[in-house]
């Protein structure tokens, strides 16, 4: 029986079939481990990359708003008549030009300058019809030979550029036009070009200085005609081309005629 079993084992042909099987099985157990092997590749996930914020700069602040802005009352329009020494055809000596006239036609709308609060309304003899508006800092603003105003009433609230009236020619008025002051919170009359249609950033800005400043030169008024209500003295109407005389400080003096037309 041995030498039986040891003959089969010993046969060619079953050591090749033995070899065979042998590597089938290692070849089989090769492809079932790389099987293995790449499902688990294939379910296994990708380890995350790192999330990066980005880095956003921040937003500059907005300036803040300024601390004053003033606009022309009658827009697009010039002064004709500036702040400072005038003298009228019908007055003895200069004086001082509270304010400044703008040159407009008759119901042109006047603008308030700045935000503030209606204060007085009315008619003055040589003023005209006029309205006064009071703002921060204790500043007011006056307009004058007004048509008629805009029916606002005392302590109304009124922004910038709201309309409060219409241009006229009442009062002591040469001609259809606007006359226009500002003032700070003593009452003391500052030249309104330093501040129409400028805006200024903090307080310390305003040129309140050079506004208060009144040159030493006396401007001669020329009129196209005569006020109501105002009567011609009879030495102006004596004197041709008008006198010219010299007073103390250097200030000049001088009676004119109306100009024609």
């Amino acid at each position: 029986m041995a030498s039986r079993v040891l003959a089969a084992t010993t046969s060619p042909y079953s050591l090749v079939a033995f070899t065979a099987l042998g590597g089938a099985i290692v070849v089989w157990g090769v492809v079932n481990a790389a099987s293995a092997i790449g499902a688990m590749n294939a379910g296994a996930e990708p380890a995350p990359a790192p999330v990066v914020a980005p880095v956003i700069a921040p937003e500059p602040p907005s300036p803040p708003p300024p601390a004053f802005v003033f606009d022309a009352p009658l827009p697009g329009q010039v002064i004709n008549s500036p702040f400072g020494l005038r003298q009228m055809p019908w007055e003895e000596n200069g004086r001082l030009h509270e304010g400044v006239d703008i040159a407009a036609p008759a119901g042109a709308p006047v603008h308030v300058a700045t935000d503030g609060i209606v204060m007085k309304s009315g008619v003055s003899s040589t003023y005209g019809r006029f309205v006064e508006v009071a703002h921060k800092d204790g500043f007011h603003t006056f307009y004058a030979h007004l048509g008629r105003d805009a029916g606002l009433k005392r302590g109304t609230y009124v922004k910038r550029g709201t309309t409060i009236a219409y241009v006229g020619n009442s009062g002591r008025s040469t001609g259809s036009h606007l006359h226009f002051e500002l003032r700070n919170k003593a009452g003391k009359p500052l030249n309104p070009a330093l501040f129409m249609g400028k805006t200024f950033a903090e307080k310390d800005d305003l040129p309140l200085k050079a506004a208060a400043k009144v040159g030493r030169k006396v401007r001669l008024a020329q009129v196209s005609r005569w006020p109501d209500g105002v009567k011609a003295p009879d030495r102006l109407a004596a004197n041709g081309e008008g006198v010219v005389t010299r007073a103390k400080g250097g200030r000049v003096r001088v009676r004119i005629n109306v100009v024609d037309g």
